[in-house]
């Protein structure tokens, strides 16, 4: 049996940085090597060195880091061609980068350019490195579209990225990198904020990729359960260093780190219902044996726990309610929902991207008005609620956005963001007693109080996630609704939002509608399930009960994809 070709060979690969008020060492001595037909998979937190160590390899690192790059990235493009890439000059990297070694950049939203079509991006890079016609080029740019299982694919070639689903965009990209026929794919987290069963296909279309061509893939990601589906090597970094490294289903299984044993413990366990998340702080800092004594809700609990909430009265009432958009001949984005909201529970809305999560949730902040049906907020009718009522409305009724990176004004200090709320529905007599309060609900959400001048570009994902969520609760609400507000945030960060959230909820007495594609995590937190499909609720029941016995076929599935 002949051994795989050796691919990609990283010695002592070091970043450093001239600034001195930053950690000198971004990425520290990393070694690893990648072969033939293997995909090996780069976790950790954000900010931990993945993405800094798959754009060194092809020296995208940003100018403005001005990062000083040490060590050898060999690139075998057969057994006697050797090149050390960090070596080469602009030019010659020209001629690998795209063609030999293609990228999948994070965000499909932000990767493709809004102006051109989707077709003519791809075509564009067909045309670069392979010196097609335009007519030879368009026809192998529908033949990888094809590929990569894109329905319509003459539609997709003439759509503009804000015309297509994210599963759609991640497609396309992977089409665009997979045009040159590299040898080598570097996908950076090409998963991260899909719906579950978007995540099984893309997953299944890299593997089949993989195999057809036998390409050596670097997946990175923090989502552990899509590297248990498609690894077959991991390596485990913090703070730019390299704390484990091994066989996928023996580190994932045996972890020896404290750092990887809290990056697994953070996913939200489906096997039994914690009061609380451990965190990789938890495990650093204490015994493993800590995390878990104490922190199980029996099933006692739990009972009790739901006869409270549901003894309570219902604080959103919605009445088949649906709605249509303008010019869409889709099917209705919301299909006759009638769904109760009791006060003092947390009820998830699960389903696939696309299936009208967040639609719901708009309609009943009255960010949009429904089609037809009724929308009731303690028995009274939002739809017929004037200005004056209108404000009141929202100000028990608050939204935290899926993105904290676009929720917040980028021109505002984070106090300016917190206050705005309170100085416009006047919650608070003066504005210094407003400037009090802001500094009291960043402490609430972990924040210190220098976070106050600082604007958001200053904070991380994690930390924006709990100004939006300081913001929300400045008005005293009583409903909060979170779309998809963890969904873009590695584990470790998810799990603190999440246990947050759950300390908020019990401190102001708080009704949640939580809104996510994870199962797992809207497990976790929920008290009731409500999951959509094309606009219509197809299965409810208890958070329990949904996951251990699913009725609906489309439930099954979504159940089957999670560990």
């Amino acid at each position: 049996m002949i051994a795989p070709q050796t691919l990609l060979v990283v010695e002592n690969l070091s970043i450093t940085s001239p600034n001195p008020n930053a950690n000198t060492h971004l990425i520290e001595r990393i070694n690893f090597k990648l072969q033939q037909g293997e995909t090996l998979a780069i976790v950790g937190e954000s900010g931990s060195g993945k993405t800094l160590t798959a754009l060194s390899i092809l020296q995208l690192l940003s100018s403005n880091l001005s990062a000083n790059v040490t060590g050898n990235i060999h690139y075998y493009k057969n057994e006697l061609s050797k090149v050390d890439l960090l070596q080469l000059t602009q030019k010659e990297l020209y001629k690998i980068r795209g063609k030999e070694i293609a990228m999948i950049f994070q965000d499909p939203m932000s990767s493709l350019n809004p102006v051109y079509t989707c077709g003519n991006q791809v075509l564009e890079t067909i045309q670069k490195h392979q010196k097609l016609n335009y007519k030879t080029a368009k026809q192998k740019t529908l033949e990888l579209f094809e590929q990569v299982k894109l329905p319509d694919v003459e539609r997709i070639f003439n759509s503009y990225p804000h015309q297509i689903s994210g599963g759609q965009k991640q497609r396309v990209m992977i089409a665009m990198a997979l045009s040159c026929e590299p040898n080598i794919l570097l996908a950076d987290e090409p998963t991260t904020a899909l719906d579950v069963s978007t995540q099984q296909s893309i997953i299944e279309l890299l593997q089949q990729i993989q195999k057809e061509r036998n390409i050596g893939i670097i997946f990175i990601s923090h989502d552990l359960n899509s590297v248990s589906k498609i690894a077959h090597q991991i390596m485990v970094m913090y703070q730019g260093k390299m704390v484990e490294q091994g066989l996928v289903h023996e580190v994932l299984k045996n972890p020896q780190q404290a750092y990887t044993k809290g990056l697994l413990a953070c996913r939200p366990k489906t096997q039994v219902r914690l009061k609380k998340l451990p965190t990789i702080q938890n495990y650093i800092e204490t015994r493993e044996e800590f995390i878990f004594t104490e922190k199980i809700i029996t099933t006692t609990e739990r009972e009790k726990q739901l006869e409270a909430i549901y003894q309570n009265p219902i604080l959103i009432d919605l009445q088949t309610v649906s709605h249509q958009y303008q010019n869409s001949k889709q099917q209705k984005a919301l299909n006759d929902i009638s769904l109760q909201i009791y006060k003092g529970e947390t009820l998830g809305i699960l389903g696939e991207s696309g299936s009208g999560k967040s639609t719901l949730g708009r309609a009943i902040i009255k960010l949009i008005n429904p089609t037809s049906g009724t929308i009731l907020f303690k028995n009274q009718n939002i739809q017929s609620l004037k200005k004056s009522k209108l404000n009141e409305f929202r100000k028990k009724v608050q939204l935290v956005f899926q993105d904290p990176y676009s929720s917040l004004n980028p021109r505002y200090t984070i106090g300016e963001c917190i206050l705005e709320p309170m100085l416009f529905h006047k919650i608070e007599p003066s504005k210094n007693l407003a400037i009090k309060k802001t500094n009291e609900f960043l402490s609430k959400v972990g924040l210190p109080s220098s976070t106050y001048n600082k604007y958001p570009h200053e904070l991380s994902g994690g930390q924006r996630q709990r100004v939006c969520i300081a913001r929300a609760l400045t008005t005293k609400p009583e409903f909060l609704i979170c779309d998809e507000c963890v969904s873009a945030l590695d584990v470790s960060v998810q799990a603190q939002i999440l246990n947050l959230l759950l300390d908020l909820k019990s401190e102001f007495n708080l009704t949640y509608l939580f809104i996510s594609h994870d199962l797992a995590v809207v497990k976790f937190i929920s008290d009731r399930i409500a999951l959509m499909q094309k606009g219509s609720i197809i299965e409810i029941n208890e958070a329990d009960s949904l996951f251990y016995k699913p009725k609906m076929a489309y439930t099954q599935m979504l159940v089957s994809h999670v560990n």
